[in-house]
This record gives C-alpha cells, sequence and structure tokens, in this order.
C-alpha cells in the first residue's frame, strides 16, 4: 500500500554527549522503525528530503553539524550515498518541493545557491549580519525566505539569484520584513504562489507575526509570555502551533465564532489590522488557555503536523517523540527509540515505494536490489564550492523522461496504481484510525449515550410489565385465599352446636338400613 504515512526524523547527539546521530523513518501508527541512515549529525534545519514521485526516487541531503559536509542519502539503501564538500559549514538547509534547487546559509550570514541535477553554484551572497537560523522555499519553489540572529526576515526571488544577467551584482531582496526585536528562529510558508502567499516567521521575543508578501505588510502579532523557537501551520491555514524551549506549546486559533443577534452564528478571521494589532496570548489557569496550551516538560527542538492533520509530532532534546491528538491534547504515543539523542528534525511524509526494507510488491520486483532499475535515484551532482561562469553557460544536467504509462517492452509502471486499489488506500488513509480524534470519540459516545437511554427506556417498560403482572397475580391469589377462608367458615358453621359432622351422618345412613330390614 504507498498510502501509508511515516515519520521522518534525524536525531543529533546532545551537547553533553557524544556519538554520531541518525535519520530515522517511524511507523506513524505503531511508531516502529522502518529504516535507519545512519553516520550522520545536524543540528536543526539541517535535514530537508525529497519524497520519491514522478518515477525518480527521493533523496535527503544533511549538512553535518561539526564540518563542511553534506550528506547524500536516498531510500533505495541504508548506508551513505556519497559526501558533497561545501565552501564552509553550513547552518541550516532547504530544498524546494521539486528538488530542483538547495539553499545553504552560514554562521557568518551568507547564503548559497545550488543547482541540484547540475551541482552549479548559481549565487552566493552575504544576505545577513549574523548567524542565518532558517531557510525555507515557498510551496511553488519561485522564492527564498531566510530568518536570521540579526532579527531580520528577508525575501529573495529565486529567477532574480539565477538569472545571468545579474550575476555580477549584488542581489537585492525582493522585500525585507524587519519588525522583530530578536533572533528569528523558524519561518512557515503558507499554501499558495509567490507572491500571494503569507509567512510566519517565530523569534525570541516572545512573538509570532504573519506577514503577506504581496503587500509586503504585517497583518498580525501574537504575543506570547516565553520565547518562541519553534511553529507548524496547520495545511487549512486555521490555526498555528508555536512552541518555547522550555517545552510549552500554545495553540493558535485563526478563526472564531462570532455570535450576532441577527445572522446567528458566523465564522470571522482574526487579526489582520497590521502593525497595531497585536494578540496576545496568555498560559493563566482558566479553561480557555488550558484547552490552547500543551505542556511537554521537556525541551522542544521540533514541531510538525501529520499529513491528514489530525496528530501534532513534537520533538525534544531528551530523543523523545511526542504524539499529540490535535483536537482534544491528547498524548496518544511517545516514540522513545532515541532517548540519549536530541531530535533536531520532524516531517512526515508517504511511505516511499523504493523504501530499502519495504519496497512496494506493486513494483513487481524480483528482489529490493531491483528497485533501482525500476526507480532511479533523482540526479544529485557534488555541488561546485565556487561560482564557474563556463559550468553555468555549459549547464550539463542529467534529465529523467517523464514515466509513460507502459514502456515498449511491456513492462507495467512502477507507479501503476489500480483505481480500485487506489480508492481501498485512500478509505484506509483518511478513516479515523485506531487512536481516534475527538470528533470520533464524540460521535461514538453519542451513540453510546444514545443506545443507554434506549435501553433504559426499555428497561422501564419491562419493570412496569412485571409490576402489572406480581399485582395481577398477587392480588388474585390474595382473592382466592380469602375466597376459601370464607367457605370453610360457613361449612363448619352448618352444623348444630356441639355436634360435628360425622355425628350428623351417622343417624342418617343408620335409618338407611333400617328402612331396608322393613
Amino acid at each position: 500500500m504507498i498510502l501509508q504515512e511515516v515519520v521522518l526524523c534525524a536525531t543529533a547527539p546532545q551537547a553533553s554527549g557524544s556519538g554520531s546521530g541518525a535519520i530515522v523513518l517511524h511507523d506513524i501508527q505503531t511508531g516502529t522503525s522502518l529504516a535507519s541512515f545512519k553516520q550522520s549529525s545536524s543540528t536543526s534545519h539541517c535535514t530537508s528530503f525529497v519524497e520519491t514521485r514522478d518515477g525518480q526516487g527521493g533523496f535527503i541531503l544533511a549538512a553535518q553539524q561539526d564540518k563542511s559536509i553534506l550528506n547524500v542519502y536516498n531510500f533505495q539503501k541504508d548506508q551513505l550515498a556519497f559526501k558533497i564538500v561545501l565552501p564552509e559549514r553550513l547552518s541550516c538547509i532547504a530544498l524546494d518541493n521539486s528538488g530542483s534547487f538547495c539553499a545553504g546559509g552560514t554562521a557568518q550570514g551568507r547564503i548559497y545557491l545550488w543547482e541540484v541535477a547540475s551541482g552549479i553554484l548559481y549565487n552566493s551572497w552575504d544576505a545577513h549580519y549574523r548567524h542565518v537560523n532558517v531557510l525555507k522555499f515557498t510551496h511553488d519553489g519561485a522564492a527564498l525566505v531566510s530568518g536570521s540572529d540579526d532579527s531580520g526576515v528577508s525575501v529573495w526571488s529565486v529567477a532574480r539569484l539565477v538569472d545571468n544577467d545579474t550575476q555580477n551584482e549584488l542581489p537585492t531582496p525582493y522585500c525585507t520584513l524587519s519588525d522583530h526585536t530578536l533572533p528569528v528562529k523558524d519561518i512557515v510558508c503558507g499554501l499558495g504562489a509567490f507572491p500571494t502567499c503569507r509567512v510566519l516567521s517565530a523569534s525570541l521575543d516572545h512573538s509570532v507575526k504573519l506577514w503577506d508578501l504581496s503587500s509586503q505588510s504585517l497583518l498580525t502579532t501574537f504575543h506570547f509570555p516565553k520565547s518562541i523557537s519553534s511553529a507548524v501551520w496547520d495545511i487549512t491555514e486555521r490555526l498555528f502551533f508555536a512552541a518555547s524551549p522550555d517545552g510549552f506549546i500554545y495553540q493558535v486559533n485563526l478563526f472564531r465564532q462570532r455570535t450576532e443577534k441577527h445572522a446567528g452564528q458566523t465564522i470571522e478571521a482574526v487579526g489582520g489590522a497590521g502593525v497595531s494589532d497585536i494578540i496576545r496570548v496568555a498560559d493563566e489557569d482558566n479553561s480557555s488557555s488550558r484547552k490552547r496550551l500543551i505542556s511537554v516538560d521537556q525541551p522542544i527542538t521540533s514541531l510538525t503536523i501529520s499529513l491528514t492533520g489530525s496528530f501534532l509530532l513534537v520533538g525534544t532534546a531528551t530523543g523523545l517523540i511526542h504524539l499529540y491528538d490535535i483536537a482534544s491534547h491528547q498524548l496518544l504515543r511517545t516514540i522513545s527509540t532515541h532517548k540519549g539523542m536530541s531530535i533536531s528534525h520532524l516531517a512526515t511524509m508517504l511511505k516511499p515505494p523504493d523504501l530499502v526494507g519495504h519496497v512496494s510488491l506493486s513494483l513487481n520486483l524480483g528482489s529490493s536490489a531491483d528497485a533501482k532499475d525500476v526507480i532511479p535515484m533523482r540526479p544529485v551532482v557534488p555541488f561546485h564550492r565556487m561560482k564557474d561562469s563556463k559550468a553555468r553557460e555549459a549547464h550539463e544536467t542529467v534529465m529523467m523522461l517523464p514515466v509513460q504509462d507502459e514502456t515498449p517492452g511491456g513492462i507495467p509502471s512502477a507507479y501503476n496504481y489500480p483505481e480500485g486499489e487506489f480508492q481501498r488506500d485512500y478509505a484506509f488513509f483518511v478513516q479515523p484510525n485506531a487512536m481516534g480524534t475527538s470528533e470520533a470519540s464524540s460521535a461514538r459516545v453519542a451513540e453510546l449515550e444514545a443506545e443507554v437511554e434506549n435501553l433504559r427506556e426499555q428497561l422501564g417498560k419491562a419493570k412496569g410489565i412485571n409490576d402489572v403482572m406480581w399485582e395481577t397475580v398477587v392480588q388474585k391469589v390474595m382473592t382466592q385465599e380469602k375466597q376459601k377462608a370464607t367457605l370453610e367458615g360457613q361449612i363448619a358453621a352448618a352444623p348444630g352446636e356441639g355436634q360435628d359432622e360425622g355425628d350428623v351422618e351417622r343417624p342418617r345412613k343408620k335409618g338407611k338400613k333400617t328402612e331396608g330390614k322393613k
């Protein structure tokens, strides 16, 4: 079954520990480990991946925390594919959704942009004054957003960064979002094509800011009691979670219900008034705040939301991965396989059909070794360490032809997914699972309450019938007893006083005998 969700996590040694981390895939339903890619120790925002799709195998990039090395892995084998030597040590990396470009930031504020298929270094420039903490591509890959210790958020047009006519010019950002006062630790890009999408930025200044890139303006500021180090946005953009380093997670709803006198209940958006619009999120011990606050009691290093939007996954500095139900905030499961390490990256994805040790049977392969022939690895070329105009002019790139429905040899496509099988897998994927969501639990509780009420009603009717039957039987028996007692009393009183029944009968019998003798 292709439609199976898995969790990809990256681990790194704790500050006081030693050893090497790994990149591990877990089953989100059971927490079991499916595959492990070792010899990797990357810090926060230093791991990125591209899923297996379009007939090409996916890959994982991990920038090492203590050296200028980029590890490359693919899903078809659990060993390191190769290492890429970088111009300098990277503090964060990012891949666009198509896997075409890779961006890397440094502690000195510099950003590099490579083309993955050719390895060409298209641009490198001083983007910030201080440490670059996070890089994110928009969903269409048209823009790159960077956050730094200088409290700035910059948006860069990828088209301008790869333009040959501007290679000798210092890149200028599409816009600079500069309303934070302390280092920016996380950035989340919303859905939509650039520049119509919105962006969330989380900072140590206790705030998360919502930006509109089309107008290059600040929409709303959400102020928290604690500094914010990571954030995650629901894919429908209805709510987001913001986590503090000391173990508190705040849920912020971007829509609220309002009751009007004539229109009834309506749904309206929260915020959007601009720079002056500040929404304060409290953590006082009251009912409304408790519903929006999750206390983990451990340092939080990463957050992500499942593909179905039902679960919140929380990675901690102690190596635990907590799985919470978003609707009820109930802790459903804890994956404790990585105790002693730190969870530096968390993401969810569909299980790759070419995953080592779990190759999909629908590929019709004789063995796992044949997977690389049916689903070849997406081209990844060692990155150049400096800009080369000749290489950019030649632009030699390995390309994969689109997957056809059927190859000339009659071999079915690796992604030949019958309609019936797809519908069955999709129904299983989106159904309320054994862990259950709040809506499913509420529906089940309502169903059980209705059944109990029905049983109570039936029990009342049966009890009423039983009472009537009991009263009828008792009254009938008592009436019969009374009538019997009355009859016996009448019979006993019929003969004369001082005679019993035997005395009355004996003379009659003697009289009859005497008459016979005569």
